[in-house]
């Protein structure tokens, strides 16, 4: 049988894995089936070195504020998925390829090319599901449907992807009409051209030849394959976007509704504290724009609470499974606004924020747990795959160490981690899992998930302070003097700020005002009204700890202890 050039399988193969990926989005957006491109992503990902990982994170973010495409946490994970959607689709054209390869081996005759290529096609179909099925169960954790569901409608997709592809392959293959060798009465054809229709009798010159006419057969098919293709993919495509931002649209509706910080956030102090810099970030985040970075290329596990319990074993005296109720109601409530950053966030970023968390002090849990005397540290796992280790002297040393189930008076959403985070005072993110599903108490040190590929082995945050605004459009007036407010935060964790200073154009450091932080755990909020001089001027700040330690000054990266320097922002007036 006839061969497919390696372009022409190429082609083919595009058109058919392009509607395959509209019709599996639009299955999850519509009834929930996991996207199957997100769970490639997060094998793919789990698989590569810790440096490779490394420098795809520091690639992404650095293109995100480099051309300023957004806030870098969910630009960062559009990233991603284009980045997963791609990755199928190229697996997707290799095996179309892999299949006309091989097809021709297969079918032998050509009576039968039809019945044997679709026979291959449904086994090669079946084949290419299995993998991916693994790959599926294993690695997604955002569908709320059954495995055997899961399993059942990817195996039937994939074996008519893998049917169509027979169907491809028998027209685009099909034998020259045996009507003749040398040439093709027109008025024999199914179907003939313009350009042939005639009432005067056709020269043996003029008269197309069998070559040509399947030339033009198989042509004629790639055209409406392309265009059934097209249709597909942007009715699917199109849809499935539609039907999210209608969603997402409701569900930011239900958080606005919900979340006190959207509305004014005022403070019962407010008369007595600094005022912000016109265009410093808000104090307190509002729960749409905390900032979300963890491994999921999804939304994060779907986790029912009906379902759901929390596992504490190992080392333990007393093993418990705590439905979230029983966590909920049988243990002290309490609430911290707590400033949360990314190891990952560069000088001056945005993935930090600060909210208002509410749960129970870890402190209680282990006294119901009752660890035995050789437990050192705790064991965390998440539903994601995510794990992290907890010295217990951290615990034991902070009642502030916190299981969490609300954010901003409201449970957790599912994509920060409902139904469980932590909170450790003091670490970056990456130290803090959620979607918490286990506790084991184990007796020796083992890495976590971001220790693992290289990240501190502590994750104790660093000092920071950011230039958010130089207030260009809001000069003051003083007497006979013109003030240029300049403003934006300082944090340390738990160690505090006493002081920030700023400079102009490398000249001498001045004190700027700070505003009382939320809490010992939130960050501060700084002003500095500058006197105003005309022309294009340097700003730099720093700042100091609460113990008078300042900020770490030479520049270093965020890769592997978190990212250190001086910020500087420049202005003209």
């Amino acid at each position: 049988m006839k061969r497919i050039s390696i372009l022409m399988s190429i082609l083919v193969g595009l058109l058919l894995i392009a509607p395959l990926l509209a019709i599996l989005f639009l299955a999850n957006t519509l009834v929930g089936t996991p996207f199957p491109p997100y769970s490639l992503f997060n094998f793919a990902s789990r698989l590569l070195p810790g440096p490779v990982i490394t420098f795809g994170i520091d690639s992404i973010v650095g293109i995100v504020r480099g051309l300023n495409l957004g806030p870098t946490d969910t630009t960062a994970k559009l990233a991603e998925r284009i980045m997963a959607i791609g990755m199928m689709a190229v697996g997707g054209i290799l095996l179309s390829v892999i299949y006309f390869a091989i097809v021709p081996r297969f079918v032998k005759r050509a009576e039968t090319v039809y019945r044997d290529s679709q026979m291959v096609g449904r086994v090669f179909g079946l084949l290419a599901a299995l993998p991916i099925i693994l790959i599926v169960l294993a690695y997604d954790t955002s569908s709320p449907l059954p495995s055997v569901v899961v399993a059942i409608f990817l195996a039937v997709v994939f074996f008519m992807w893998g049917e169509i592809h027979g169907i491809v392959y028998s027209r685009l293959a099909e034998p020259l009409s045996p009507v003749a060798a040398e040439a093709v009465d027109p008025g024999k054809l199914d179907y003939v051209p313009p350009m042939m229709r005639t009432e005067a009798p056709v020269a043996a010159s003029n008269i197309p030849t069998a070559a040509s006419v399947a030339v033009l057969n198989r042509r004629q098919f790639l055209i409406q394959l392309g265009g059934t293709a097209a249709v597909i993919t942007v009715a699917g495509a199109g849809l499935s976007a539609w039907l999210n931002a209608s969603r997402a649209a409701s569900e930011l509706a239900e958080i606005v509704d919900n979340d006190p910080s959207n509305a004014t956030f005022m403070r019962s102090d407010e008369a007595n504290l600094t005022k912000p810099a016109p265009g410093t970030r808000l104090e307190y985040t509002p729960l749409d724009r905390h900032y979300r970075i963890d491994i999921n290329s999804d939304s994060g596990p779907a986790i029912a609470e009906a379902d759901y319990e929390l596992e504490i074993s190992g080392m333990v005296e007393t093993p418990l499974k705590l439905k979230l109720a029983d966590i909920r109601n049988n243990y002290e409530k309490q609430s911290q606004y707590i400033t949360m950053s990314c190891i990952s966030n560069p000088l001056g970023g945005d993935l930090i924020s600060t909210t208002k968390w509410t749960g129970i002090s870890m402190q209680d849990l282990l006294k119901t747990a009752k660890p035995a005397p050789g437990a050192r540290y705790l064991k965390i796992s998440a539903a994601d795959g995510f794990y992290e280790t907890v010295a217990l002297d951290v615990i034991n040393n902070d009642p502030k160490v916190m299981l969490a189930y609300e954010w901003d008076d409201q449970p957790l959403t599912q994509i920060h981690g409902f139904p469980l985070r932590i909170h450790i005072p003091n670490r970056y993110g990456m130290k803090q899992p959620k979607w918490i599903t286990s506790m084991e108490f184990v007796g020796d040190w083992e890495p976590g998930f971001w220790v693992d590929r290289g990240w501190d082995k502590e994750a104790l945050v660093r000092a920071t302070s950011v230039i958010d605004t130089v207030a260009t459009k809001d000069i003051i007036t003083d007497g006979d003097k013109k003030l240029v407010p300049v403003g934006g935060i300082a944090w340390a964790g738990t160690r505090g700020i006493s002081k920030v200073e700023v400079s102009v154009d490398g000249g001498t450091w001045n004190e700027a005002q700070l505003r009382k932080p939320l809490s010992e755990k939130a960050w501060v909020l700084w002003r500095y009204d500058w006197p105003y001089q005309e022309g294009t001027h340097t700003f730099s700040v720093r700042c100091y700890e609460t113990d008078g330690t300042m900020q770490i000054v030479d520049e270093a990266g965020v890769h592997p202890s978190g990212a250190t320097g001086i910020i500087s922002k420049r202005a003209s007036l």
